[in-house]
């Protein structure tokens, strides 16, 4: 397997927010495997918490979920994708986007991505308003304090890459994995069966 030089692992790993963390073959087999997350928070000392960004779920959709939420207008005017953002609070909504819109209760991730959990910014996605890119993201995944730097140092579990908007917000869930791995070098045809540092 290709790997990152460790020099990169070192200097990343003081804080992986706002980078992406891509599934290597180790994870085949689990309920991560070949995916792509965005991570929203990590310190060395407090865990990490990030999104999934390539996991579409197909129930709820979109239009289910605001209708439970009684949210209008029905059907929405704008539509935004619905994905599975990891196994914790599964039942947990969060709107992942452009830092072009803010609530009282967004949470600035970078200088170009916000995290939201009210109601607010679903109300102004359905009326066609609200940021220019989004996701909607039931549940997350966490980790505790030093968990997922044993994770990707000691069992080669992630590639730790750079976020693009087209890496987060993409349309076409099926390459996502792929185009992760080729922007950072890496062939997923030669995965296959290997492992090698994250």
């Amino acid at each position: 397997m290709d790997s990152v030089s460790p020099k990169i692992v070192e200097k990343t790993m003081s804080s992986l927010t706002g980078m992406l963390l891509v599934a290597t073959p180790v994870l085949e087999g689990t309920s991560f495997a070949r995916t792509v997350i965005y991570m929203c928070a990590h310190t060395t000392d407090g865990g990490a918490m990030g999104l999934v960004v390539n996991r579409r779920l197909l129930r709820p959709d979109l239009e289910e979920l605001l209708e439970q939420l009684q949210i209008k207008p029905f059907p929405p005017i704008r539509r935004v994708g619905l994905f599975s953002g990891g196994p914790v609070n599964e039942e947990h909504g969060f709107v992942l986007h452009s830092s072009d819109w803010n609530g009282e209760e967004s949470i600035r991730v970078t200088e170009n991505m916000t995290l939201t959990a009210s109601k607010d910014i679903l109300k102004e996605i359905a009326e066609g308003n609200g940021p220019q890119d989004a996701l909607l993201v039931m549940g997350h995944s966490g980790w505790a304090a030093g968990q997922l730097e044993e994770e990707i140092l000691k069992h080669d579990a992630w590639f730790i890459v750079p976020s693009t908007r087209d890496l987060v917000f993409g349309t076409d869930q099926a390459i996502k994995w792929r185009k992760a791995l080729a922007s950072i070098g890496v062939d997923p045809t030669r995965l296959v069966g290997q492992s090698g540092r994250a």
